[in-house]
């Protein structure tokens, strides 16, 4: 059985590789996957009333309907004896509340969690939907053409807005939850008194909060945008199985990406509940916990 498998694994990789790019430089015939091109900027799909709906924006609004759905059935009847979905449901909430509890402490872990948990779940639902076959292969051609020149659903982690908007989102969470806990003396973070060296290091720690809108948005941008290149690439090069590995690696990466994005919110905002100053026994009640 494993020889029959591994031997008809080895036929489709040949196949593959001789109906992709590699074999049609080879034999001379046209690959049977067209060039995957590369768009930076969202493609424009329909405007209402002035209002430009583009690919990555649908690809938003449906990972949105999605989840609501799944966790609205998982939620809908709940029962002392869950059933799989149920059950499958808290236990993927229950593992990301630990997460959050093992890193800001029992005190935050219940406030900060419907927003740190929204932002994992849809960034990896966003970036796992996108390796459904309707994106690449649903869309609109444009005259004269056969290949789809627009497509219908496209990540929208692929779309620096969307990055920059999740962004700005995490940075005004940690600092409102900074204001919230400390009030005004929130801002002695920043301005530490006329001493030189303290007033450097106050402006050095006021950039550095803001430096943060552009590593969490070009990080998560970055590696959603390089996922789907590599992907399109592999699936132009070897059409079959190899570049189901690469969907594999999408998937974790996916997952990844959302984990690290929701951690160091969590990080930065645990940092703001327990900044310097005047509140030394707060941070560290904090950090007992």
């Amino acid at each position: 059985m494993v020889k029959v498998f591994a031997g008809a694994a080895l036929i489709m990789v040949l196949v593959g590789l001789a109906l992709g790019a590699i074999g049609a430089a080879l034999f001379g015939n046209q690959p049977y996957i067209p060039l995957p091109e590369v768009h930076l900027a969202p493609q424009e799909v329909l405007t209402i009333a002035g209002f430009t709906i583009t690919n990555t924006l649908l690809s938003a609004w449906l990972t949105t309907i999605v989840v609501i759905l799944l966790f609205g059935l998982g939620s809908r009847a709940t029962r002392m004896v869950p059933g799989r979905w149920q059950g499958f449901m808290e236990m993927f909430l229950e593992a990301l509340y630990n997460f959050i509890k093992g890193v800001a402490g029992e005190k935050f872990a219940r406030p900060f969690f419907p927003i740190l948990a929204t932002m994992f779940i849809f960034v990896s639902f966003n970036a796992w939907m996108a390796l459904l076959p309707i994106y690449p292969t649903v869309g609109f051609t444009a005259d004269g053409h056969h290949e789809i020149t627009t497509h219908l659903f496209r990540s929208s982690g692929t779309d620096i807005n969307m990055p920059l908007a999740l962004a700005v989102i995490s940075f005004l969470f940690a600092e409102i939850w900074g204001f919230k806990v400390h009030g005004i003396g929130y801002l002695k973070e920043f301005f530490r008194g006329p001493n030189p060296l303290n007033t450097f290091i106050g402006i050095i720690e006021l950039l550095s909060h803001f430096i943060r809108l552009i590593s969490f948005t070009f990080r998560l941008f970055g590696n959603m945008l390089a996922g789907e290149i590599v992907l399109g690439m592999m699936t132009f090069l070897l059409v079959f199985l190899v570049p189901l590995a690469f969907y594999g690696m999408e998937l974790l990466v996916g997952g990844v990406q959302a984990l690290i994005f929701m951690g160091l919110t969590l990080v930065f905002t645990v940092m703001a509940v327990a900044t310097h100053g005047d509140h030394d026994n707060e941070h560290s009640e904090a950090g007992s916990h």
